[in-house]
């Protein structure tokens, strides 16, 4: 399995699909189905029944994971490409378009 550019934490711009140019920080990320999850973005409506957790149940806002290839790594208010590289036998990521590490 290939390591994953976006990780969570990050600040991501959406690039396809309903939310489009939209941004957003990542709460998590699958690596087995390639999905994200990013604040306030591909909201979708849940029916919930009444539970512990939630006594009333009703309708739900809540974000819906979508696929990773649809989002871009914002950097400095620009999206970029992301790449790898190694710095002090350490492995980095790197914004393409400045050429700066990201961490």
């Amino acid at each position: 399995m290939s390591m994953m550019k976006i990780k969570k934490g990050d600040t991501v711009k959406v690039i396809a699909g309903k939310d489009k140019d939209k941004e957003g920080k990542v709460i998590a990320v699958d690596m087995k189905k390639r999905k994200v999850l990013v604040e306030g973005v591909n909201m979708i409506t849940k029916h919930a029944k009444p539970s512990a957790a939630n006594a009333n149940g009703g309708i739900i806002q809540k974000e819906a994971p979508f696929d990773i290839s649809n989002v871009m790594y914002v950097h400095k208010g620009k999206a970029t490409r992301i790449g790898f590289k190694m710095e002090n036998d350490k492995k980095v990521r790197f914004a393409k378009s400045t050429g700066e590490v990201i961490d």
